[in-house]
């Protein structure tokens, strides 16, 4: 018996619906593991009412072009370090918020700055619901600028800042340091430079000389430290700084095309980060964190900028610290959403410059440069 070609195999109406619906089926599956993913990364993120909770009264928005769709953001950034698991720790301040931030999103999406303020700063503080249901704190004309998560959480830290600022805040973003180091990792370590080797130990904090990535748990200490490293005591001074280096180079490893484009590693940072993340309850949504992604990486790193506010010793107390009148500009340019101009950047360190480098975590270079301003505060040049 002979065959012809039409009839082996099946006919070609029959593949056509094979392979269809195999496409469907896997696109189903796709669609179904992105929205499972989804659902779970915004239930790692917990939501805080936090603005209905502010007693103060809350500055104007001022009159500012807005940028098709888009207006200038205001999200503050706190660090809460509770330091679970390490009573051992010498000096602990148990609830406080060590690392404050201003991240200023400029309505045409051109520019972006980190704004630190010293957790020793002196500041009015305005009256404020007591975070543990005990009533209300009154104000006070000066206290130091932690205090205030202390008392009352985000909600006295947000009055706190808008109060001293007269800048509005739009969102808020808690991270517990604890699951900071979880990101960390899960981005295979973040590149940072040591001129010397950090020997803290009233922290019991130590790192190696050089230049290499560090892993979580040397980033949680890096991050801390206060004592032990550069050629000055500088204190929460020096630690604000090397904040604002880590985390430009922490936001350029976290947009590389070595994570975006690693979908296990993209995955396992989203994870970790949404479980350190307290929010807004309109913030807190995965769509929100992707959308401020995406603005970031429009701006493009050699545009986002950390920095520090204009400071200077407090009179009373040398120990602490007081806003320097440039403040005042500083403050007025970003409720204005204008451009910060040099005086108020020159020492600025941008995500840009921080470049992640191929090397096994812990594994430091040779011979790292530093300028005398960097050797201060324990950065190389």
């Amino acid at each position: 018996m002979s065959y012809t070609g039409k009839h082996l195999g099946a006919p070609k109406h029959a593949v056509t619906k094979a392979v269809a619906a195999s496409t469907a089926l896997v696109l189903a599956v796709l669609a179904g593991a992105v929205f499972v993913t989804y659902r779970h990364l915004e239930g790692n993120i917990t939501k805080v009412p936090a603005f209905e909770n502010i007693l103060a009264s809350r500055p104007t928005e001022a009159a500012v072009k807005i940028e098709g769709e888009n207006k200038p953001l205001n999200i503050l950034i706190m660090g809460s370090d509770s330091r679970a698991g390490q009573q051992a720790v010498l000096g602990s301040t148990p609830g406080l918020s060590d690392t404050t931030i201003l991240l200023h999103l400029s309505a045409d999406r051109e520019r972006a700055y980190g704004v630190s303020i010293p957790r020793d700063l002196m500041v009015g503080r305005p009256e404020c619901k007591r975070k543990d249901g005990s009533g209300v704190a009154p104000a006070t004309s000066v206290a130091q600028w932690n205090e205030a998560f202390a008392i009352g959480g985000e909600p006295c830290t947000i009055a706190q800042f808008e109060q001293m600022s007269g800048v509005r805040v739009h969102h808020f973003v808690t991270v517990d340091f604890n699951g900071f180091k979880d990101m960390v990792d899960a981005l295979g370590g973040v590149p940072v430079c040591l001129p010397e080797p950090v020997n803290d130990p009233i922290g019991k904090i130590y790192l190696r000389a050089g230049r290499y990535d560090i892993t979580g748990e040397q980033a949680l200490g890096y991050v801390r430290v206060r004592h032990g490293i550069g050629s000055t005591d500088t204190g929460d001074i020096g630690r604000m700084k090397r904040q604002q280096a880590f985390l430009a180079s922490m936001v350029n490893k976290a947009v590389s095309a070595g994570t975006l484009f690693n979908p296990q590693r993209l995955l396992n940072f989203l994870n970790a980060a949404t479980r350190s993340l307290s929010m807004d309850e309109e913030f807190a949504q995965v769509k929100g964190l992707y959308d401020l992604a995406r603005d970031v990486r429009g701006i493009g790193l050699d545009k986002v900028q950390f920095l520090s506010m204009p400071f200077e010793s407090y009179a009373p107390d040398p120990n602490r610290l007081a806003p320097a009148p440039q403040a005042r500009l500083l403050w007025q340019q970003l409720r204005e959403d204008a451009p910060l101009g040099p005086r108020l950047t020159e020492d600025a360190a941008k995500a840009s410059e921080a470049k992640p480098r191929k090397r096994r975590a812990g594994t430091p270079s040779a011979s790292p440069t530093q300028s005398a301003e960097a050797a201060e505060v324990g950065l190389c040049a």
